[in-house]
């Protein structure tokens, strides 16, 4: 497995990382299942595992995490995020001074351990100023419970506005962005991606396969992910887009999900792909591409069928600005 920088941070991560979003009840309800995948994760050669707060409700996805990596700590670049709701009332939540230090506290209990290597904002807020985070998280970096700092689905201007104000206002600035970036999914090659080697930022990229529609030929959807995203797995565009690329993939005795990493992991911007298998063999399927390289005359064809900064179509779990949501009342 083959490591690279994580931006300008000096830490090294593993080209794909462990995405935990699948361990908990919506995904592999079974602990000790999930403990084994994060084992042989790390088998593997991965070194970087990646989970959130809100992953598998009420936190379960980072108390698995924990459990797996008693006596393995210093193995991993651990990373977690919060923002997403973490029980009644509007303030366990959001992007506040408030919960920010609550969920940072409320992650270490989980994750038993007293830091965590790469701390994110999971989620744009734009009622919040940003300074409000930035000043929170520089104050836990001071402490040592947090060693870097990075956020979430930014667009392109809010990372510049943060790293503006991060120096300006004398304090930590964002180390990494976490985007949604496939075949299917380029617009983040247009201004994020660009905007991220700019300031240095390292990459890490959510879903590469496209919420599963880049798995394979006999790929169908769960009923689960069909909920969570019924027009991203129904658009015709990108259902053509995959028929497009399956043959391409075959004529270069590559399977579509090897196809699908190697292509995201071939950006200069980006430091790792995240996988989030929910089975030590799905898991194993995947690590098989880590060495899959893809020549110029492939990226080309790949942007035949999807050219350079293009979304077929939206996703439904991706940020959306207010600005662009139609207004109610």
């Amino acid at each position: 497995m083959q490591t690279r920088p994580l931006g300008r941070t000096g830490i090294q991560v593993s080209a794909f990382s462990l995405g935990t979003m699948m361990f908990g009840p919506y995904g592999n309800p079974d602990p000790e299942a999930c403990v084994r995948i994060v084992h042989r994760a790390l088998d593997h050669g991965i070194t970087m595992i990646d989970t959130a707060d809100v992953y598998g409700g009420d936190g379960e996805s980072e108390r698995i995490v924990g459990k797996a990596l008693r006596g393995r700590r210093d193995d991993v670049v651990l990373a977690t995020k919060g923002n997403g709701p973490m029980g009644p009332g509007p303030n366990r939540r959001g992007n506040s001074r408030r919960w920010i230090v609550s969920a940072v506290e409320g992650s270490l209990r989980r994750l038993g351990v007293d830091h965590i290597d790469l701390y994110q904002l999971h989620h744009p807020e734009p009622g919040t100023d940003i300074e409000e985070p930035l000043s929170a998280l520089t104050d836990l970096l001071r402490a040592g419970k947090v060693r870097a700092i990075g956020h979430s689905n930014l667009p392109a201007s809010d990372i510049v506005e943060a790293q503006w104000v991060a120096q300006r206002r004398g304090l930590a600035r964002f180390r990494t962005e976490q985007l949604h970036y496939s075949m299917l999914d380029r617009g983040v090659e247009r201004e994020i991606l660009p905007v991220c080697q700019r300031h240095g930022l390292g990459v890490l990229v959510w879903s590469p396969l496209s919420m599963g529609l880049l798995s394979g030929r006999h790929h169908s959807p769960s009923a689960g992910r069909l909920h969570w995203v019924p027009r991203h797995l129904t658009d015709q565009r990108k259902l053509d887009a995959v028929e497009a690329l399956v043959p391409l993939a075959d004529q270069a005795g590559i399977p579509l999900r090897h196809l699908a990493l190697a292509f995201v992991t071939a950006h200069p911007a980006v430091a790792s792909a995240i996988i989030g298998p929910r089975t030590e063999e799905q898991l194993d399927d995947l690590v098989a591409g880590a060495g899959v390289a893809l020549d110029d005359e492939l990226l080309d064809r790949i942007g035949e069928i999807v050219p350079p900064g293009t979304d077929l179509g939206p996703i439904d779990v991706a940020y959306e600005p207010p600005h662009l949501r139609r207004a109610t009342g």
